[in-house]
């Protein structure tokens, strides 16, 4: 069975650079979903084609820089961000860091490094949703479950605890509606030989 293509689209305003990363791409087996050359257009392409994985340019010409566009991407789709940039200053870096990217590949591209970079940004990726998906496992297996704690008063000759509205209940009733407990009936040896005297205990174990 044929390994699924790992599903990318490209954000980069200059053509030449665009056409060259995606021929890279597909080199090294990557599907290439697209490329656009303005944060808009990443957005919209983004919410249309949802890649696996998204390269952004951080300095786009336009009204919207890379960075934006890509913490707009990852707070509605979740994609991860790869970051290209020819520039990697403390200023820019800074900036970038606010998307929460995956991973940054500096100008001009070195193959190895991209496929590094590429495959260790997805393995985290996947890391990431799920370690989201069983905290909310988690979270729901928590709401569901009801503890009991603190004092219990409890009626020291018919064992009947009283709630929280004064009312008294049976055992049963009362962890069955504060717990995930379900109970089953039977006799212990002490009751029986106190209830069935003539019940010989011992020879039906033999």
């Amino acid at each position: 069975m044929e390994k699924t293509k790992v599903r990318i689209l490209v954000v980069e305003d200059e053509s030449l650079v665009a056409l060259d990363i995606k021929m890279r791409l597909v080199q090294l087996g990557y599907e290439v979903m697209g490329t656009v050359p303005t944060g808009e257009q990443a957005i919209a392409a983004a919410t249309e084609l949802k890649p696996d994985l998204v390269m952004m340019d951080i300095s786009l010409k336009g009204l919207m820089r890379g960075t934006e566009a890509a913490q707009k991407i990852h707070a509605a789709l979740d994609i991860p961000i790869v970051f290209l940039t020819a520039y990697a200053d403390e200023k820019t870096l800074s900036e970038a860091k606010l998307a929460e990217p995956f991973g940054y590949i500096t100008k001009p591209l070195d193959e190895v490094e991209l496929r590094v970079v590429l495959e260790i940004a997805l393995y985290k990726a996947a890391a990431e949703k799920e370690r989201k998906q069983l905290t909310l496992s988690l979270q729901k297996a928590l709401d569901e479950i009801k503890t009991l704690n603190g004092l219990i008063p409890i009626c020291a000759a018919c064992k009947k605890i009283r709630d929280d509205q004064g009312y008294w209940q049976s055992v049963e009733q009362y962890i069955g509606e504060h717990s995930g407990a379900q109970f089953s009936h039977g006799i212990c040896p002490d009751c029986i030989k106190k209830l069935y005297p003539d019940l010989d205990i011992d020879e039906q174990n033999r």
